[in-house]
């Protein structure tokens, strides 16, 4: 099984609702991870690492390390 087929696989388990849409997600994890790795001068695997890690996170409704919020500014007066 190639990359596309297994990462299609796995947006499909983590709720993408159809097939098409499955790929098209996978498809664009694959374009980021080469993006990635280009800007950041990661290896693609450890650029892919990262955005499943994402994922992971997102799904399960987690903030990921790194994307905490800012605290509220106070009110002014």
């Amino acid at each position: 099984m190639d990359e596309l087929a297994q990462l299609t696989q796995l947006c499909r388990r983590l709720g993408a609702p159809t097939d098409a849409q499955a790929e098209t997600m996978a498809r664009q994890l694959q374009k980021r991870a080469d993006q990635l790795a280009a800007e950041r001068g990661l290896t693609r695997v450890a650029a892919m690492e990262h955005l499943l890690t994402l994922m992971a996170h997102g799904r399960r409704g987690e903030t990921p390390p790194g994307f905490e919020p800012s605290p509220p500014a106070p009110p002014s007066e």
